[in-house]
């Protein structure tokens, strides 16, 4: 999800909820504690020079049970943050607090933003001699006891 999405979203919403991986909601006295533009220069494994940006997000449970944060004063920070950091229509990454500071992607369910899990990936497989893995081939059964040799069922 990016910046134009999310906001979009928050205005046709009454309240925010961030659902983590396991299905547990993030508790309703959350803050958004930072929205910046996070830049990530770096070199693959296979020595190529690579440029990622994207917004970040922190989310964090305060013990402040008193006050919520509202779809209209997510939009207000989130296009403060796109004035005074010249941020464009980028990808959203959210930190929350696990047992260390996890990262996640960020969908929307209709209901609830969903934090989605991000993977570690090699850039450079062809170059590291790391082999593509092969797709697992789905075979479908008629009937259960169908199964014949040679099938390829069994």
């Amino acid at each position: 999800m990016n910046l134009s999405e999310i906001k979009e979203t928050l205005k046709q919403l009454e309240k925010i909820a961030f659902k983590l991986p396991n299905g547990e909601l993030v508790p309703r006295h959350f803050h958004v504690t930072e929205v910046g533009k996070v830049t990530k220069n770096f070199i693959d494994c296979g020595g190529t020079v690579r440029n990622e940006e994207v917004v970040n997000f922190q989310l964090w449970n305060a013990n402040d049970y008193d006050h919520r944060l509202h779809p209209e004063k997510l939009v207000d920070i989130i296009e403060l943050s796109q004035n005074k950091l010249n941020i464009g229509d980028l990808e959203i990454e959210v930190e929350y607090q696990g047992r260390t500071i996890e990262k996640f992607g960020l969908d929307f369910d209709g209901t609830n933003f969903l934090l989605t899990t991000k993977q570690t990936d090699c850039l450079a497989k062809e170059n590291c001699g790391i082999p593509e893995q092969p797709e697992l081939k789905v075979i479908e059964t008629q009937a259960a006891n169908t199964c014949t040799p040679g099938s390829g069922c069994c």
